[in-house]
């Protein structure tokens, strides 16, 4: 469990620095440059990240059950990854209406696929995993906002041929990922 919480540290930690420590990161990019920024940035995501999975895998094999959810949940966790999937490619399908409209639909992406976690699994290192990614994300989304009003940042209008692509992206990726990609990467067939 130790690894698990070291990269979440790592890994929630570097991402959460225009969050709780935009000044301090100003500083270092005004000192060594954004080049030593993104090199630090980068390091210590993919070392988070690594010891993330790790961290997890480990815990699995020995699971601390704190609940087990109901099969019903399974079925709003397989709806709210869907959304998740939608969101996440509102953040790169251009002309879409939904990140006109919500600006920051990749950190919602990140909401969404935690609470669905957390409500289709029930041990200690699941709510570790997808609830320090949900308060993260809450925070996260929250001061994008702020800063998004503080600069008047202003998103480009959405097209219904944009917003629709953005949704059949999404549901095409959705798809490929629950009935093969989870199992591959994860373990774990949602679906059976």
């Amino acid at each position: 469990m130790t690894a698990l919480l070291i990269g979440l540290l790592l890994f929630l930690g570097i991402h959460s620095a225009r969050v709780l420590a935009e000044p301090a990161r100003q500083r270092f990019i005004a000192q060594r440059g954004a080049s030593a920024w993104k090199g630090l940035y980068t390091l210590l995501s993919l070392a988070g990240f690594a010891l993330i999975v790790w961290g997890y895998g480990q815990a699995r094999q020995a699971p601390v059950v704190l609940w087990t959810p109901p099969m019903g949940l399974r079925h709003a966790a397989s709806l709210l990854t869907l959304l998740a999937f939608v969101l996440l490619a509102a953040a790169y399908v251009p002309r879409n209406g939904i990140k006109a409209q919500l600006h920051h639909p990749m950190v919602l992406a990140v909401k969404a696929w935690a609470v669905a976690h957390l409500l289709s699994n029930g041990n200690l290192a699941d709510v570790l995993l997808f609830g320090g990614f949900l308060l993260w994300a809450a925070a996260s989304f929250s001061a994008a906002r702020r800063r998004d009003r503080a600069s008047g940042t202003t998103y480009p209008a959405g097209t219904p041929v944009g917003t629709s692509a953005t949704v059949l992206v999404g549901m095409a990726a959705w798809a490929a990922f629950a009935m093969f990609g989870h199992a591959w990467l994860i373990g774990v067939r949602p679906f059976g």
